[in-house]
């Protein structure tokens, strides 16, 4: 399964003062009324640049173009380079259109991991915190001009895909978005204007400077 069936957007806005040495009650009220923020309204795009550390790879894949909320659970991830590529999410189905092939869809009831992602993301998107809780173990920390976000899957069934999502940003504005997959494999998504600023020849160590406002 190819990222872009595996996670598709994450557009996030932050308005909310962060407490760095909160207590855990603290922390968990803010990170709620935190997530209750982020809603944006559809359509919702960003730019992105991703790279791909492959265990099976000598160097790292890399790939940029737009993400999309297009409402309710349509996600979209619009791909330009190196090839032209479309993966949409609509009516509980993926679909795969790559440039000079036949389209090639299947069902979400084959990928239920995607099913939950899916709707984590959506609820993440549309700032529903109790239906994000429901899937993720939630952690953050952090201040007003810098933050983090953490997402732990509680579903078994997703933690072997997924070991987990980090989200960094500053001020109001996402920077990226690192999974950590279950088998070692990496992808990071440098998000917004960030995108553009992807290294001709990334690293683990440059992207994470990027990320953490280096």
């Amino acid at each position: 399964m190819t990222s872009g069936s595996k996670i598709f957007a994450l557009l996030l806005g932050l308005s909310l003062p962060w407490l760095a040495n909160a207590s855990a009650a603290e922390g968990d009220a803010a990170a709620q009324s935190l997530i209750a923020s982020l809603g944006r309204p559809a359509p919702a795009r960003t730019a992105f640049a991703e790279v791909r550390f492959m265990k099976i790879l000598e160097q790292p894949r890399v790939s940029s173009g737009e993400l999309s909320w297009l409402g309710g659970d349509r996600l979209e991830r619009r791909v330009e380079q190196p090839a032209k590529e479309v993966a949409t999410i609509a009516d509980g189905e993926v679909t795969q259109q790559r440039e000079g092939r036949k389209p090639r869809s299947f069902s979400l009831n084959r990928a239920p991991q995607l099913q939950v992602l899916l709707d984590s993301f959506v609820a993440l998107l549309g700032g529903d915190a109790s239906r994000l809780n429901q899937a993720f173990a939630i952690h953050h920390d952090g201040n007003a001009e810098r933050w983090t976000l953490i997402l732990t899957p509680r579903d078994t069934r997703v933690a072997k895909v997924i070991a987990s999502i980090q989200i960094d940003g500053r001020g109001n504005e996402p920077r990226c978005m690192r999974m950590q997959e279950a088998d070692g494999d990496l992808a990071i998504d440098l998000l917004g204007e960030l995108a553009a600023r992807m290294p001709a020849a990334p690293t683990r160590e440059a992207l994470a400077a990027l990320c953490q406002g280096g």
